[in-house]
């Protein structure tokens, strides 16, 4: 998103267009920064019947002509796509993984393995004449979304705390019981505040369990948000507990009072951009592993051994 801004700050005239997974296309549905969204049908296209499909898009890319086309995610088929547009100049990031690199004009390379990826992101845009500078705002509010949010709270006045307790890897998870130990906890400090837990349809049970530390105050939102409206659950919060994952870099991106759960994972890299102070992590031998499956002689000790009464401490001093 800071790369979008800030290539439109500076080539006001340009129409800029994103591909993305047709799944998270709504993220950008109505941004008024782009001029259109390229969806990228991952799971229909994995199968011959719908090749056609997707070579109509990549015929519809080719006719473009785009001047400039930059691939951020350095994956084989991000940069087969983004050379199969045949564009004029093709960026991407020198990142061995996948071998995407060797597909492009300028592979841009991260200057150290501790650089966060938004600042390796950002990198692109001096070799393209653009100001690596922060002067852009990050996700503009949609107030129909905003206001549907509202109307869903059970109280105006009170403080809103998020709950994020799914992820992607099983060993980002900061235990479900941890979770429900911590809403029992800041239930009873501030007896006035309101608790919502996001995450998708796979997330519900954990919802489930936290929701029982605190019935009458948790609003269990696992499965029932679009991603505009987690955007506006973010911005209207007045703290967000979270896992290492998407709805956390939101938080970060709109300025929100955070405490970020990480074990495997190296905050330095891909944590709350602007707010690593935010991260609460333990000092293991083996952490970070960078690895989605724990080895380690006490299994996800990494955030196992994270207490609710050291998250407690965080979250009461942000709320206070």
């Amino acid at each position: 998103m800071p790369v979008l801004r800030l290539l439109k700050l500076h080539f006001r005239d340009a129409q800029i267009f994103w591909w993305i997974d047709a799944a998270l296309a709504p993220l950008l549905e109505g941004d008024p920064d782009l001029a259109g969204i390229v969806r990228f049908e991952r799971k229909r296209w994995g199968k011959p019947q719908h090749w056609p499909e997707m070579l109509r898009s990549i015929r519809w890319l080719r006719a473009q002509n785009f001047d400039l086309v930059i691939d951020l995610q350095c994956l084989a088929r991000s940069g087969a796509f983004a050379w199969l547009a045949r564009g004029k100049f093709l960026v991407g990031l020198d990142e061995v993984r996948e071998g995407a690199r060797g597909f492009y004009d300028l592979a841009v390379p991260r200057k150290s393995f501790h650089t966060h990826a938004v600042d390796w992101y950002l990198s692109v845009l001096p070799p393209l004449g653009v100001p690596a500078d922060k002067n852009f705002d990050w996700l503009p509010e949609r107030p129909e979304i905003a206001a549907a949010v509202n109307s869903k709270l059970k109280t105006q006045n009170s403080k809103l705390i998020l709950l994020q307790p799914g992820a992607r890897w099983k060993n980002k998870r900061w235990p479900v019981q941890h979770f429900a130990e911590l809403v029992r906890a800041l239930a009873k400090k501030f007896p006035a505040a309101h608790f919502a837990i996001l995450g998708d349809r796979g997330d519900q049970p954990l919802g489930e369990i936290i929701s029982q530390a605190a019935p009458e105050k948790v609003l269990n939102l696992c499965g029932a948000t679009s991603l505009p409206e987690m955007i506006e659950w973010v911005r209207r919060c007045d703290l967000m507990i979270t896992n290492d994952t998407g709805p956390m870099h939101a938080a970060a991106a709109l300025g929100k009072p955070l405490v970020a759960l990480f074990g495997p994972t190296e905050p330095r890299r891909t944590g709350p951009y602007g707010q690593l102070e935010s991260v609460l992590r333990l000092d293991l031998p083996c952490s970070p592993c960078l690895k989605p499956d724990c080895a380690y002689e006490k299994t996800d000790e990494c955030l196992r051994a994270l207490s609710p009464a050291l998250v407690l401490v965080r979250a009461e001093k942000l709320l206070a």
